[in-house]
């Protein structure tokens, strides 16, 4: 296994890699070799390329292969997966030359930052025949599981509508906006990678980039991934037919351009609508003829009590190690993992047309079996645009 991406999230994963025996970390990957993410120098964890090595040597008693570049991964002949847990906009890049390499690819939500890259990830699995998992680990969660077999034993009834509420987006910026020199030992221009090189200040660096989509889609493309991964579970479509963004609003400042505050209504094929939004209360919500139900990590509610007097409590294991155990035993048996590309894509779908509604000012009719917006050229435009920075390329 070789990692790329040593931030919070990648040092979780990490973690989970290392708990499986039949995994053996041999390689890592970051541009900055020290950091201590969002907390001043010396606060708090460490994470980049030097703790992460550090940490894999003690778990293990070997040093493994450090670089700053990932294509040294996806040159490795003894590397048989490679775990993206980049920022957003380097997702479709390493993902991609990843599997042309023969690797197969663990990449965190969402499974790419621009739509197109979505679409040529999936046709790059199908081409290399690889065993590919999307960091949606509530997908391994027993709990949105059970929440699930309710809505497909039918016990609300007709499904009218679903809630999916999100966390909302960034206020105000969340760190020092100066504009500075880029600190000891980061490699800014690499870290930018096909992304536009924005002046560097801490409030669009560690943990807080996704407030610009230079490098994110803010809050709202970070959790859609997951709360309407299950709504989109539910459904069991290819996608909505319309999608219409309202109330988007944008926090006044210069360092961040993605919402703080949005909705994005769906419909779909059979009546069934649903809203995302950070006005709706975190986490999915059914509602039928005959009831509701709600789920969230940790909890599990319904109109009816009777309908969970029966169901086991899960655990209490946060739902990435069996995430990763499943990805593991899938490269094994070479089977289709719980959470793979083109569902993935789909289910953040509608966020990619929320940002396109929300710019044009109009509702987009949503052809979601050949994914493209009908009758309506300048958004479909809009919403397959790649523009990546100059010396870096996106094929297809």
């Amino acid at each position: 296994v070789g990692i790329v991406g040593l931030g919070s999230r990648g040092f979780n994963l990490l973690d989970a890699f290392l708990a499986q025996p039949d995994a053996q970390i041999v390689a890592l990957c970051d541009v900055h070799p020290l950091h201590h993410r969002d907390l001043l120098w010396g606060k708090g964890r460490q994470y980049g390329l030097t703790p992460a090595a550090e940490q894999v040597k003690k778990a293990t008693g070997s040093d493994p292969f450090v670089t700053p570049n990932y294509e040294d991964l996806c040159a490795r002949d003894d590397l048989d997966v490679i775990v993206v847990a980049t920022p957003d906009h380097w997702h479709a890049l390493c993902t991609i030359n990843a599997l042309k390499a023969g690797k197969d690819v663990y990449c965190e939500k969402p499974v790419t930052h621009l739509f197109r890259e979505g679409q040529l990830v999936i046709e790059e699995i199908a081409k290399q025949k690889a065993v590919f998992q999307t960091g949606s680990q509530q997908r391994s969660d027993p709990l949105f599981h059970q929440a699930l077999g309710l809505i497909e034993a039918g016990r609300v009834g007709k499904l009218r509508r679903i809630e999916v509420g999100l966390p909302g987006g960034y206020p105000e910026p969340q760190g020092d906006t100066a504009v500075t020199d880029t600190p000891y030992g980061l490699d800014y221009d690499r870290w930018c990678g096909p992304a536009p090189k924005l002046p560097y200040m801490r409030a669009r660096h560690h943990r807080w980039w996704r407030g610009h989509t230079a490098y994110g889609g803010g809050v709202l493309m970070d959790w859609i991934g997951h709360h309407n991964d299950i709504a989109q579970l539910s459904l069991g479509t290819k996608g909505p037919r319309r999608v219409t963004a309202t109330g988007w609003d944008f926090p006044e400042t210069p360092v961040y351009n993605t919402p703080r505050d949005y909705t994005i209504g769906c419909e779909y094929e059979g009546g069934v609508t649903s809203t995302i939004s950070n006005s709706n209360t975190q986490g999915v919500k059914w509602f039928g003829d005959e009831g509701w139900v709600y789920v969230r990590r940790g909890k599990l509610e319904a109109s009816n009590a009777d309908w969970l007097k029966d169901l086991k409590k899960p655990s209490g294991t946060e739902a990435t190690i069996p995430h990763v155990r499943n990805f593991l035993d899938c490269v094994k048996s070479r089977e289709a993992c719980i959470a793979p590309a083109h569902e993935a894509h789909r289910s953040i779908t509608p966020g990619h047309l929320g940002y396109v509604s929300s710019k044009l000012q109009r509702p987009l009719n949503w052809d979601a079996e050949h994914e493209l917006i009908v009758d309506d050229k300048e958004a479909d435009a809009l919403l397959k645009a790649v523009n990546y920075r100059e010396g870096y390329a996106l094929e297809g």
